[in-house]
């Protein structure tokens, strides 16, 4: 597709923390990032645009990507990055508030492909989700949360053999990524086979990998970079 740009990226979310590492990673390796965030005070790396949207709004989704196409005529990357927590006993969890993190986290995704895949098969685009470990395992009191990436992790592998083979769409699990608060204490580092807590750089670059040409024959798997956390046997002390 004739375009101003020789390769376009979306990141959802990606006003701040992994979204935002994700977005500079981009950036940095010669990309134009348009970055959608509900956030009114966020931006997007040098070069790119920034754009205020709730990308589980489904009007809100159709006029992000009618104004790629008019903007930057072409999309080689989508990153749906989007999601939030709510973390509350079962008993006490609304069905509003399950429905907003599933609708931010999940819904977004098949929200942004729908109407990004005719720009996506134009160009053999590829897709990358972002999920979380809390797919394969939890803490008490994340229903909607591990719900929500686990359903992700199903709707990639359904999205690469419906879009394939034009389209490739894999997912990224992260475990601990470091993004705000507190340094994690040595134990809480040591604790990682790694020997470290996770940076939001760790995702970053495993995204510019499976959006680029090396990574032409992956599509349907799931990346767990967790610092081998979910590989670990824990036994009561």
């Amino acid at each position: 597709m004739a375009g101003p740009y020789s390769r376009v990226a979306l990141v959802s979310g990606g006003a701040q923390g992994i979204g935002a590492g994700i977005a500079a990673r981009l950036a940095g390796d010669g990309w134009r990032v348009v970055v959608a965030d509900r956030d009114p005070a966020g931006g997007a790396p040098s070069g790119g645009r920034y754009v205020v949207c709730d990308v589980g709004d489904e009007a809100a989704v159709a006029s992000l990507l009618q104004s790629v196409a008019v903007t930057e005529q072409r999309l080689d990357g989508l990153i749906c990055n989007a999601g939030f927590m709510i973390r509350k006993p079962i008993a006490e969890l609304t069905l509003g508030e399950w429905s907003s993190v599933l609708t931010t986290n999940l819904t977004s995704a098949f929200l942004l492909v729908r109407g990004a895949a005719a720009l996506l098969r134009s160009v053999h685009g590829a897709v990358v989700t972002i999920a979380s470990s809390r797919a394969r395992m939890s803490e008490p009191d994340t229903e909607c949360y591990s719900a929500s990436k686990g359903g992700l992790v199903a709707l990639t592998h359904a999205l690469a053999i419906s879009l394939g083979p034009e389209v490739r769409v894999n997912c990224i699990s992260p475990g601990w990524i470091l993004t705000k608060g507190p340094e994690p204490t040595a134990a809480e580092h040591a604790f990682h086979p790694t020997g470290r807590v996770g940076r939001p750089d760790d995702i970053a670059g495993l995204v510019a990998f499976l959006v680029g040409p090396e990574s032409g024959f992956i599509t349907g798997a799931e990346f767990v970079v967790d610092g081998g956390v979910t590989r670990k046997m824990i036994y009561p002390e």
